[in-house]
């Protein structure tokens, strides 16, 4: 399928919902944020915990951000305890930045499965993720930016961890595949 028809596709099958929460002060909106998705510096200091151990912590992170979904943030690999990860052979393909690997978080007699995740070769316009890692909030015991403890985006599938800096709707619950 050529560019031109691929794009034409997805927002044929691409809805909006009917209520925008709006964002307020201080705030953004999910539904201001672009598609094909976009990465920014984060802002923030983000560290995420798990087993009584902080596994990453960055003030050098960056955050993927795309309409519908809060942030994914991802941490350059020399921020992140690697020796916790260990690679499965499980992957999947993002329609945007490409193949992406899985980790299981494995620590103090625990296992949280694909907690993690990086891009080793990205797709054109996401290099900067090359090799970064980013976790899923619902899979670890806690995640935050800032001193703000981070919510894991609803449905379980999706990696985006909501703050009350974004407002949604989020996709991921029931009702919200085609977003």
């Amino acid at each position: 399928m050529d560019d031109e028809r691929a794009a034409y596709w997805r927002e044929l099958h691409r809805e909006r919902p009917e209520r925008i929460e709006a964002p307020g002060p201080g705030r953004e909106s999910v539904w201001d944020y672009p598609r094909p998705p976009r990465v920014d510096a984060a802002s923030a200091r983000l560290r995420v915990e798990f087993a009584g151990i902080v596994v990453a912590e960055t003030e050098r992170g960056l955050r993927v951000v795309e309409t519908s979904s809060p942030p994914a943030y991802y941490f350059p690999p020399e921020d992140v305890k690697t020796a916790f990860l260990r690679p499965m052979r499980h992957g999947t393909f993002c329609e945007w930045k490409g193949e992406a690997s899985y980790w299981t978080l494995s620590a103090r007699g625990r296992e949280a499965e694909a907690a993690a995740w990086s891009y080793p070769s990205p797709s054109a316009g996401y290099e900067a993720l090359a090799g970064w890692f980013a976790f899923h909030a619902g899979r670890v015991d806690a995640c935050y930016v800032g001193g703000e403890r981070a919510a894991p985006q609803p449905g379980g599938y999706y990696g985006g961890w909501v703050t009350r800096a974004v407002a949604g709707p989020f996709k991921g619950e029931p009702g919200t595949e085609r977003w």
